[in-house]
């Protein structure tokens, strides 16, 4: 198989893309892939490290004022004519995009050439990007009920996120053994994103110093942008706070805690689905379409995960909120039940199988 795939701006849109070319790898292992991205963000850098060819377009999203939108609106006029010489270079079987402007270009112009395209949505609010892109694409695959509601039944399919596939039943540690800690102590993770939130960090600082002592381990991912101050403010803590400024292997981790403490990126609970794990959702309110609070409720309706708006969040509360799951063995296991209900394990095969018939078909 030879295929194009598009992922711009931002990890839940890279991770999901790099899942599906990871399996389709295992399953063909003679395919080509060309990513397809933009020149300056994280795929940029993260897609060449992996010995993937790349191409970067040089696109900006519809913002700004009305000269702007223009500019912005030539500009992707221009990426179209540069992603039909791309296609005629690589002439692939296949393009899938998984969100970012890059995307938007790259398979409009597959649609226009009748080369067989599909889109994936990882968040329950459908994207500006794929939005334009519904009426020219073979398929629509994605990951909730609100987002399968909104696009077209007929070829619309609720497959789950790939990242799912790439984390369930893969190499997993223990917590414990990572980071030194009795395997009789539980442990609670914290953790807003790579960056961390600097909003959130305030009300946990506060929680933090009520945790110092408590009878379970407390793992903190400060973010990297906060991890120096947070260290200098919270060094006198007792032993059972760990302060960390990222963690590289989230799925072994996410896999071993007792309770995870989180945003609602589409990675992150699409591998807390995968896994099983009981979770307290912070969804971040500095998001487009507030999707991340959408993307929560689709598992705090279900019973799948507890949730506190950012907007309602105290240090109080969240120790509350906490000490409850905590010293509920039954509610712990309730809530990571009803979340491995949700999780998709399948996502990277069904994709596969669908794209296979795709070709097919054409």
């Amino acid at each position: 198989m030879r295929l194009i795939v598009s992922a711009g701006g931002t990890g839940g849109h890279l991770y999901p893309a790099l899942a599906l070319v990871d399996y389709i790898k295992t399953q063909e292992p003679d395919s080509e892939f060309l990513f397809v991205g933009t020149t300056d963000r994280l795929e940029s850098k993260v897609v060449p490290e992996l010995g993937y060819t790349y191409e970067g377009l040089h696109v900006k999203g519809m913002v700004g004022n009305p000269l702007q939108k223009a500019k912005n609106a030539l500009i992707f006029v221009k990426s179209l004519g540069t992603s039909k010489k791309i296609l005629k270079r690589f002439k692939p079987d296949a393009v899938v995009g998984f969100g970012g402007y890059p995307s938007a270009s790259v398979v409009m112009a597959a649609s226009g050439q009748n080369i067989p395209t599909m889109i994936h949505e990882q968040n329950s609010v459908i994207g500006l990007t794929n939005k334009i892109l519904v009426k020219r694409v073979d398929e629509i695959v994605c990951c909730y009920d609100k987002a399968y509601n909104e696009f077209p039944k007929e070829k619309t399919k609720l497959l789950g996120n790939p990242r799912a596939s790439a984390v369930h039943g893969g190499d997993l540690k223990d917590v414990h053994d990572i980071y030194n800690i009795p395997k009789d102590r539980k442990i609670v993770l914290f953790v807003m994103g790579s960056l961390g939130s600097a909003s959130v960090n305030k009300v946990l600082e506060g929680a933090l110093h009520s945790l110092a002592g408590a009878d379970f381990d407390v793992l903190y991912v400060t973010g990297k942008n906060n991890y120096d101050e947070m260290k200098a403010d919270l060094q006198d803590l007792a032993d059972n706070i760990h302060l960390l400024p990222y963690i590289d292997d989230m799925p072994s981790v996410l896999s071993s805690v007792d309770v995870a403490v989180s945003r609602a990126g589409a990675t992150t609970l699409a591998e807390i689905t995968s896994l099983g794990t009981p979770s307290i959702i912070i969804p971040s309110p500095y998001v487009t379409a507030n999707h991340q609070e959408y993307n929560a409720r689709e598992l705090y309706d279900k019973g799948a995960c507890d949730m506190i708006l950012e907007k309602d969040l105290t240090s109080e509360g969240l120790l509350e909120h906490l000490h409850k799951m905590m010293s509920d063995d039954a509610m712990r296991e309730s809530i990571g039940a009803k979340a491995l209900e949700l999780g998709k394990p399948n996502a990277c095969e069904d994709m596969y199988r669908d794209l296979k018939a795709l070709l097919e078909e054409k």
